[in-house]
């Protein structure tokens, strides 16, 4: 079962702080893209990411952490 609609969610390693992104990678499958939003402002404006771009990204924080 394909969705259009986001199934936003945040990292496990998010403290609740208020600081957080929540992404959707369900859409990677049906349209190639990672939606990701400020949790603060879930009503508010999404920046769309192509998948390789989000994966470039998680990589790039992955190795300088």
């Amino acid at each position: 079962m394909k969705t259009d609609s986001p199934r936003w969610f945040t990292s496990s390693y998010s403290s609740n702080g208020g600081d957080c992104v929540e992404v959707a990678t369900n859409l990677v499958a049906s349209h190639g893209t990672v939606p990701v939003r400020d949790s603060k402002t879930s009503d508010g404006p999404a920046l769309t990411l192509s998948a390789a771009a989000f994966s470039t990204f998680i990589a790039g924080v992955k190795r300088d952490a």
